[in-house]
């Protein structure tokens, strides 16, 4: 089994969630705040490897719910630079296992950490659609 250390924002359901399901599956996780970490744009950028730069960003963060920020229309650089200074911004959780790192709960090979779960029992917020202004984000 893994060791993995887990970035999340204290307080996320989903979050508490998927460590749990990791916990189940006999993996060490330690969990970290994502807010308070101290990021570098490098040490981002290989937790996202070949994805889109849109499927960095965590889609119902405020300000991308608000319209003030487009993922679909922003470049590498610029994502990363917003995300250090708004880390809401970043896609949770973020995952290093055993210095393999993963942005996100819904691809291989995090899945495979889990045996039988699947993207849809993991990565839905519980909140979502409820209360506009959640505070969960």
């Amino acid at each position: 089994m893994a060791t993995i250390i887990f970035y999340q924002k204290p307080g996320c359901d989903t979050n508490a969630y998927q460590m749990q399901a990791l916990k189940a599956a006999g993996h060490d996780v330690i969990a970290k705040n994502i807010l308070k970490e101290r990021w570098t744009a490098e040490d981002l950028r290989l937790f996202f490897g070949n994805k889109p730069i849109a499927s960095w960003f965590n889609r119902v963060a405020p300000r991308i719910k608000s319209g003030d920020i487009n993922p679909d229309e922003i470049d590498a650089a610029s994502a990363l630079a917003l995300m250090l200074r708004d880390p809401l911004l970043i896609r949770r959780p973020l995952i290093n296992a055993d210095g393999a790192r993963y942005a996100g709960f819904d691809d291989e090979p995090v899945l495979s950490m889990l045996g039988q779960k699947t993207q849809d029992d993991l990565e839905r917020c519980p909140h979502e659609g409820k209360a506009p202004g959640c505070l969960q984000m």
